[in-house]
């Protein structure tokens, strides 16, 4: 199994394998990954570092690169035009601790028939899509990526939105 230890920061480079990870996995410093060609490789980062999509991870040596995409999760997604009432929902879903991708008039979170009723009572229709979860970092976080600890719930709805897809799914850097 390949030990992968090091972010690669260098020239473009073609990867010798990927790993679609969700939010979650994206975060743990030490994990078995399973590859999506089915090898596995063990993984050991510095503590605290988040991968983002389209990250390379490489070995000691520097012989083997895996590149690091975002797979879809549950997202609720809230388009609201009312800067106050985006502002206020940013305030009760951030009073809970809730991890939030940020856009200029919309924001998403992971997918929670409490928080989308919640969002509701405050005058917001979320809508579920399924989508790549890039959210903000945290404001004591150091590389630009993580979130601190957040209060995540898994909950199973089928409904697509496909003009998010795009939206929501961009890369960090």
């Amino acid at each position: 199994m390949i030990r992968l230890v090091h972010k690669y920061s260098g020239a473009p480079v073609a990867a010798d394998a990927t790993a679609t990870l969700d939010f979650d996995a994206r975060q743990k410093s030490r994990q078995r990954l399973a590859l999506d060609n089915g090898d596995f490789a063990g993984v050991v980062l510095a503590r605290g570092t988040t991968l983002s999509d389209g990250d390379l991870l490489t070995d000691a040596e520097r012989r083997f690169l895996v590149r690091i995409a975002a797979a879809a999760e549950p997202l609720s997604y809230v388009h609201c035009v009312d800067r106050l009432l985006l502002n206020r929902i940013c305030y009760h879903l951030g009073n809970r601790h809730v991890p939030l991708q940020l856009h200029a008039d919309a924001l998403a979170y992971r997918h929670d028939h409490v928080l989308d009723a919640m969002v509701a009572g405050l005058g917001a229709r979320p809508q579920l899509c399924h989508c790549a979860f890039h959210p903000e970092p945290g404001a004591y976080d150091h590389n630009g990526h993580g979130h601190g600890h957040g209060h995540e719930h898994e909950h199973e709805h089928e409904h697509e939105h496909d003009a998010l897809k795009g939206s929501l799914s961009h890369a960090h850097g």
